[in-house]
């Protein structure tokens, strides 16, 4: 009983939506010129119309208007059928291509020479080219010359100045040599003063000055020999550093002295029986005793001189 009754209503609204359809369809098949007439019957708004026809552009300017003549214009022409022709020519006869032969290569030359060249613009530029090589030439050996010639002075400067420096230190040693001189001559002319006034203060002529009294060589000559051997005995001994273990006992000396008393050399004799220290102490001692005794004693001066040492007590 419930289908039959829901049967018709569904059969309705199906008409109804077919109806629908149809008529939606409708009105898309009308054109839109139709509504906008439409709208201005009713006096209707044109806004509310939902299709709106596309409206022209419109140009600004006048209208103008032509027509159309020469080809575009006239009508097209006829079509005319034509009847074809036999063609009698006959064929170009076949042609065998040439070989392609190797083309000579282009050999580009210089220009010709001209006829009358100038030679003097050329020789003139040579010319001048190798004067002015010489110039630079000449200015470069003056420039070598200036410098050596400084390079010459500078060093005579130099050597001249060396020359001094030498004579200077020369004069300076010399003038050294001979105060050092001055001064063993005052020191041996004080020293025979002293013991020439020791002497005569003591009474005995024959002794000269020492640490210790000492006597001669117990040998006849009291007189100036005598004298001149004991100063040379006392100056060798105060020159005299002793060595350990030295034993008292003399020894023999053979001296060789210049006049004024340099001593040349100084040599103990074989028959001396110190050691080689105490021996080595006797010869330091006559060289450093040097200048020996001189002054006074010219007339008994020995140049190969002979004395006994005797070390003190």
């Amino acid at each position: 009983m419930d289908d039959r009754k829901g049967t018709p209503k569904a059969v309705i609204l199906s008409a109804i939506l077919h109806v629908g359809i149809v008529g939606f369809l409708a009105l898309a098949i009308v054109p839109c010129s139709f509504y906008e007439s439409m709208f201005e019957t009713l006096h209707l708004p044109p806004g509310w119309n939902p299709i709106a026809c596309a409206k022209p552009i419109d140009l600004p300017g006048q209208i103008i208007e032509a027509t159309l003549v020469g080809p575009t214009g006239a009508p097209p022409p006829k079509a005319i059928k034509a009847k074809p022709v036999p063609d009698t020519t006959p064929p170009p006869p076949a042609v065998t291509p040439p070989t392609p032969q190797e083309q000579a290569p282009v050999v580009k030359t210089l220009p010709p020479p001209p006829e009358h060249p100038d030679v003097k613009d050329q020789e003139k530029v040579v010319a001048d080219a190798l004067q002015k090589a010489e110039d630079a030439k000449r200015e470069q050996e003056e420039r070598q010359r200036q410098r050596q010639s400084e390079l010459d002075a500078q060093a005579a400067k130099q050597k001249e100045e060396k020359k001094k420096l030498d004579e200077l230190f020369a004069k300076m040693d010399k003038a050294d040599e001979a105060r050092k001189n001055l001064e063993n001559k005052a020191i041996q002319a004080k020293k025979q003063l002293e013991d020439i006034k020791d002497a005569k203060d003591d009474g005995l002529a024959d002794v000269p000055k020492a640490d210790q009294r000492q006597t001669g060589n117990n040998g006849p000559d009291s007189g100036l020999l005598g004298q001149y051997l004991a100063a040379v005995q006392n100056a060798v001994t105060q020159n005299w550093l002793r060595p350990d273990n030295m034993p008292n006992v003399p020894c023999v000396v053979h001296i060789v002295q210049l006049p004024g008393g340099n001593v040349m050399s100084a040599k103990v004799d074989p028959s001396c029986p110190y050691d080689d220290a105490g021996k080595r102490s006797v010869e330091n001692a006559v060289l450093r005793a040097q200048p020996l005794p001189y002054q006074g004693f010219e007339s008994v001066f020995q140049r190969n001189l002979t004395f006994t040492f005797r070390p003190q007590q």
